[in-house]
Parts: structure tokens; C-alpha cells; sequence
């Protein structure tokens, strides 16, 4: 008998791979599986986030070289590519849910990965068990992170309706960022922020809470008018006409004279979570008819909370139901602030995701933190899916005093530069805006928009170093055929007026460079996959084409 002070036997080896099956929660259920022999696979799980009232750390990236020693893998996420590095090629897997915390039904795990005894490994994506749909899309890719990004991207544009709002990027202006709320809202302040955008060439304005005749618990009358946040119909019938105070004429003369200046109205919209949104029908109707009777086609849909299946269920419904109804002309912006939402891979087909809610009031708002979340996105959520802000940097300057990065440091122009590369959002009065600020930024929209159907048509590969404040960033948008593209390139805080970043996976040989727009003098040149740039001022930026000679 071994004494009792004698040490257990550790380190006994056995075949890590022998014996293990996929280990499977009883809530949890195979939707499919498939098997890869090769040894050398690089597995990559993107975990994102939303909520960004809360959060602003929106992609993180996992990494394992495959090996048998890990035993069983199991993740949780909506996104994931395994690349074959012996073939430069790869599978990106995609749950098309919401983000994990989001989800009605949560799962432990939604991949495993599981060592093969003979060789490679068996992948088993899993959904809730008793779940009749398969959420599961795996897209095959060739070549490195430039043909993995244009499939990524190339295959939620499809998903979205052949219309002008759904398929070209806008600029749109909400005047909630300048924090007054509603209090402002009314037929008189509307006008003169229309002819403002006009100005400032801004595509549609949108009304944000407070155009309605019902009180939210956003609103600055909340207290004492006792605004609520779901249970809209049962707090008044009528809670979705028009404000009689604010527009005694109804909303058509501030949509013709926004219609006579090139522009269009939006309107912000919060669909009745209250009882799993089972109000979800005269949601939609009402919606429809805004579209109908007045041509309203931009909503920003805010105020979700689908916390049930059945919630979940109605919320797409409603969805379903607007789209058809307009045949695909009406565009939601989903707001994912808060709340319960669907998310990045939850409703895919509707329209861009409100993403931000930053203020300079509450001394939030840093435009190279903005520029970073776009950046970063981009990687994987297509850019034309996202609705990006920049804001007044004449306001709240105190709040940022000896700040380097404050907004104020900012010219507008570069401003509006760092969300160009997504569907902009003026998140201010733009009536507001003093004069330097709307011809700065006015300048540039205007050679945006000359060349936006072309920059967008291409697709867009973030390039440089990560956004942080002190470096060298930027996009690259490359056509499909790679006979031009457009370059944005940010210089940050960074020491140096030159530098060379590389370009993955793309060669720019013999091009023909033209400046469109920069702050600070600018130059640009490629050589193969090295682009060569030149911006004199700190916190500047620099937009040029590219067109190959041959």
C-alpha cells in the first residue's frame, strides 16, 4: 500500500484524440457539419459587439493554429474563418442571428471544433434545438485577406434590396446630437435646418423623436408629460400622427420644400416592443402609409427590446412587411445603441446599422475613436451597412481642454472624411454649424458625391495601421476589375509627414494618381503593393483616384 504522503502520478500521456465526440448541450442541436484533412488550418473567431451605449470595443479577433493538443474547441459567436494555409484558401462560417448576449435562446456554444483521429478536424455548427431554420452561411474564399473581404462584403450587399436607398450610401443629418432633443423640433426649425442641409449638401434629414404626437421617455418634456418607452398604442391611439403643436400643416410642407431644395425627409421610428411587439402589424401599416401619403422612404428604427422568440419572430415580421409593402424602396436604419436588437447578422436585409450615439456634452465623442470602430468593422461588416457620425466641433471645446485628440483639434472637413467610407451622419443642427464649419465640410461632400457611385461600387479594404490617434490609416477601394479605386488616408498624431503602407494582396503598379481632396498638403504614389504618402499636417487626411495606365 503507497504510503499517504506519496505523490499522485502525473503527466500520464494518452491519445488526445481518441476518444472525443462532439460534446453537445441538450438545448443545442448539429444544424451541420463537415470535415477538413488538412493539418495547417488558422482558425479565427471574430467576436463583435453592439450596444454601443455601453460598449466601444466592437471587434476583438481570436486566433488558433489547429492542433490535436487542444482537444474539443468550443465558441460562441456569429463569425469565423478557417483558412487553409497551405492553399490560401478558406471558409468564412456565418450565424445569421443576433450576437450571442442577444439571442432569446441562448447557447452555450454555436461551433466545435474537434480533432480528427486520422487527420484534420470535424467542425459541427450548432442551433437551438427544436429550431426548424438553418442560420448557418459558409462562404468559400480564395487567396488572402483582399478575397476574403470582397466575398464578405459582395455577399451582404446581395442580401439587400436592388433599390437606389439600399444600394448607394447617403448623408443624412439628425439634429439629436446637439443634445436638444425635441425641444426644438417644430415646422419653423425644420425649415431652416433644410435649407442649411441644402448648403451642406446633405441627401435627408432626419426628424429624429419628437415629430410624433406621442411623448417618449427620451423626450425633455418626459417628466412632465410622462413619456413612455414601449406601450405606445396603449398610451394613445393616436401617439403616431403628427405633432398638431409642432406641424399644425402636417408634415407635407417641410417634405415639399426639403423635395424643391434635392432633398428628402426621414423620420424616426420605434416599433411597440410591448407584449413580444405584438403591435407589429399597425407598426408596419403606419410606416407604409408615412410612405404612401408623404414619400418617406429613411426611418431610424430605435427603441427595440426582443428579448423572447416570439418577440424576435414579430420584430421580423414587421421587417418583412415594410419591405414588401414598399418593395424594397423604404430603408430602416436599425439603431444599435441599446436595447435587445438584432444586431450586425440579425436583419441584414433592412438597412444600415445606427451605430453610435457620442456626444461632446458628455465628452464621448472622439473622432478617431469613430474612425477606429469604422476601421476595424469594415474588416468584416460591409461598410455600406453602417451609419457613422461626426459631429459640431465648435461645441463643448472646454470639455476637451489640452486634449490633443479633441474634436476641436479636427478640421471639418477631416471630419466628415473619417466616416466618408460609410453611410455619414451630420449628428447636429446643421442650422447651427457656423459658416467655416459648413463650407469646409460642404466642399468635400460635394467631390464625395461626384465620385460616390464609383468608391462605393468597389470593395473597401481598410489599410495602414489600426486607428489610435498616432498613426497612419486609411481605406482602399478597388474596383472589381482593379482598373481604378480611390484612396483615404489619414494622418493621426503621427511624428513623420511621409510613410509607406503596404497593401495586402494588391499591386499598384503603373497607376496614374490624382488628388481629389487633403488638409495639409498631400501626395501619393504606389509602387507594387506599397503606397507612398505625404500629408503635412497633423490630423490631416488625403482622398485620391487611381486609374492603371494599361
Amino acid at each position: 500500500m503507497a504510503h499517504k504522503d506519496t505523490p499522485r502520478a502525473t503527466g500520464i500521456e494518452v491519445n488526445p484524440t481518441a476518444e472525443l465526440v462532439p460534446d453537445i448541450n441538450s438545448a443545442e442541436t448539429v444544424v451541420r457539419s463537415f470535415s477538413a484533412n488538412s493539418q495547417h488550418l488558422l482558425l479565427t473567431q471574430v467576436v463583435l459587439a453592439d450596444a454601443t451605449d455601453h460598449h466601444n470595443e466592437l471587434v476583438q479577433e481570436r486566433q488558433w493554429l489547429l492542433h490535436p493538443a487542444e482537444g474539443q474547441l468550443s465558441l460562441c459567436g456569429n463569425l469565423f474563418v478557417i483558412e487553409d494555409l497551405a492553399e490560401r484558401s478558406g471558409w468564412i462560417l456565418i450565424k445569421r442571428a443576433p450576437l450571442p448576449d442577444a439571442r432569446p435562446v441562448p447557447l452555450s456554444s454555436d461551433l466545435l471544433i474537434t480533432p480528427n483521429p486520422e487527420s484534420g478536424f470535424n467542425f459541427s455548427l450548432l442551433g437551438a434545438k427544436g429550431d426548424t431554420t438553418d442560420p448557418w452561411v459558409i462562404l468559400d474564399y480564395q487567396g488572402g485577406r483582399l478575397q476574403r473581404t470582397q466575398v464578405l462584403h459582395e455577399w451582404q450587399q446581395k442580401l439587400r434590396p436592388a433599390t437606389p436607398g439600399h444600394t448607394t450610401p447617403c448623408f443624412v443629418s439628425n439634429t439629436w446630437g446637439d443634445r436638444s432633443r425635441d425641444s426644438r423640433i417644430q415646422e419653423e426649425f425644420i425649415h431652416a435646418e433644410i435649407d442649411a442641409a441644402h448648403q451642406l449638401g446633405v441627401d435627408v434629414i432626419q426628424i429624429d423623436d419628437g415629430w410624433q404626437k406621442g411623448t417618449t421617455s427620451n423626450s425633455a418634456y418626459a417628466k412632465e408629460r410622462g413619456g413612455v418607452w414601449e406601450g405606445f398604442w396603449g398610451a394613445d391611439p393616436n401617439f403616431w400622427d403628427t405633432n398638431p403643436e409642432r406641424f399644425g400643416q402636417g408634415l407635407r410642407p417641410i417634405v415639399d420644400h426639403a423635395q424643391s431644395k434635392g432633398m428628402n425627409i426621414g423620420l424616426w421610428f420605434a416599433p411597440d416592443s410591448w407584449n413580444d411587439f405584438a403591435n407589429w402589424q399597425k407598426d408596419a401599416d403606419q410606416i407604409l402609409e408615412l410612405f404612401h401619403t408623404l414619400g418617406v422612404e429613411l426611418f431610424k428604427v430605435d427603441g427595440v427590446k426582443a428579448t423572447t422568440e416570439l418577440a424576435s419572430c414579430n420584430l421580423q415580421r414587421f421587417f418583412k412587411t415594410v419591405l414588401d409593402g414598399s418593395h424594397g424602396k423604404i430603408v430602416l436604419d436599425l439603431d444599435v445603441t441599446a436595447g435587445v436588437r438584432p444586431g450586425y447578422f440579425g436583419a441584414m436585409e433592412v438597412g444600415p446599422l445606427f451605430l453610435e450615439n457620442r456626444y461632446t456634452d458628455w465628452r464621448n465623442y472622439w473622432p478617431h475613436q469613430t474612425l477606429r470602430n469604422l476601421w476595424k468593422l469594415s474588416h468584416w461588416v460591409d461598410p455600406r451597412r453602417l451609419r457613422m457620425e461626426f459631429l459640431n466641433n465648435t461645441r463643448n471645446a472646454e470639455k476637451y481642454l489640452n486634449d490633443p485628440l479633441g474634436p476641436a483639434q479636427y478640421e471639418p472637413a477631416t471630419l466628415f472624411a473619417t466616416v466618408m467610407f460609410s453611410n455619414p451622419l451630420g449628428w447636429f443642427e446643421v442650422s447651427n454649424l457656423p459658416d467655416p464649419y459648413l463650407n469646409s465640410v460642404s466642399r468635400l461632400v460635394r467631390i464625395w458625391k461626384a465620385h460616390r457611385e464609383d468608391l462605393f461600387n468597389g470593395t473597401i479594404l481598410p489599410i495602414g495601421n489600426e486607428p489610435n490617434g498616432f498613426a497612419y490609416t486609411g481605406f482602399l477601394s478597388l474596383s472589381k476589375a482593379q482598373d481604378y479605386g480611390y484612396a483615404l488616408i489619414f494622418r493621426e498624431l503621427h511624428l513623420q509627414d511621409q510613410f509607406s503602407i503596404e497593401l495586402p494582396d494588391v499591386g499598384l503598379e503603373e497607376c496614374e494618381w490624382e488628388v481629389l481632396a487633403s488638409e495639409g498638403k498631400g501626395t501619393i504614389k504606389s509602387k507594387g503593393d506599397i503606397l507612398s504618402v505625404t500629408i503635412s499636417k497633423k490630423l490631416g487626411f488625403l482622398f485620391a483616384r487611381f486609374t492603371r495606365k494599361n
